[in-house]
């Protein structure tokens, strides 16, 4: 396939693009400017584009078979998150192309609890996570309402990290995937794992799932 990857040299788009390259794929890398350019692997195309410019973004997006939005707003910014994801979603309606979006946890259930989530439950984030986990939750919304699009909205674990590309996983949908002792984490590299399985056999089509490493 040929893939165009927003976010690409952020922590978890460019194990993304890694796992893409690695599959055999076409990868194009969006980036905000050229000064990013040094950072993405041989292999890719890079592109610099401005995500408030719809035009551009459609313009960028051309010629695909799929999209993958990886972006984070830095600290202070988090609010954006939403904007900028829609303009990937419209460019992706625009051309007819699937889109994957790195979502947040927000929206998961917490096992064990009467439909508590992770962004409801007191005390469940730290200070430093609850404002982009808040952008997450519109994000998701924007996502429920998108019905032009054909969009798949993955949520990792509670906690996900740099780590060991394992290939193992378990999926879910609303609720927190835990392990054995209670724990919800998964490697970055395996939630790249996760994406292009998803990218490649297509199973949650206009629905949000979730991975971690389950029991």
């Amino acid at each position: 396939m040929n893939i165009i990857v927003f976010g690409a040299t952020g922590d978890i788009g460019s194990r993304i693009v890694s796992e893409a390259l690695q599959r055999g794929h076409k990868v194009t890398a969006v980036t905000r400017n050229e000064a990013a350019f040094s950072k993405l692997p041989d292999g890719v195309k890079p592109v610099a584009a401005n995500l408030s410019d719809a035009d551009k973004v459609a313009s960028v997006m051309a010629g695909h078979d799929l999209a993958i939005t990886a972006l984070r707003p830095p600290t202070g910014e988090e609010a954006q998150l939403p904007v900028l994801t829609q303009a990937v979603v419209q460019g992706a309606a625009h051309h007819q192309m699937r889109v994957l979006i790195v979502g947040g946890a927000a929206r998961l259930m917490i096992p064990g609890t009467d439909g508590e989530t992770v962004l409801n439950t007191e005390g469940f984030l730290p200070a430093s996570a609850v404002e982009i986990a808040r952008a997450c939750q519109v994000q998701y919304e924007q996502c429920l309402a998108s019905q032009d699009v054909i969009w798949s909205y993955l949520s990792p674990a509670a906690m996900i990290a740099p780590g060991t590309r394992t290939g193992q996983y378990t999926l879910g949908t609303d609720t927190l995937v835990t392990d054995s002792d209670g724990q919800s984490r998964i490697s970055m590299e395996d939630f790249a794992v996760a994406m292009l399985d998803e990218a490649e056999t297509p199973k949650h089509l206009q629905q949000a799932f979730t991975v971690g490493y389950g029991t």
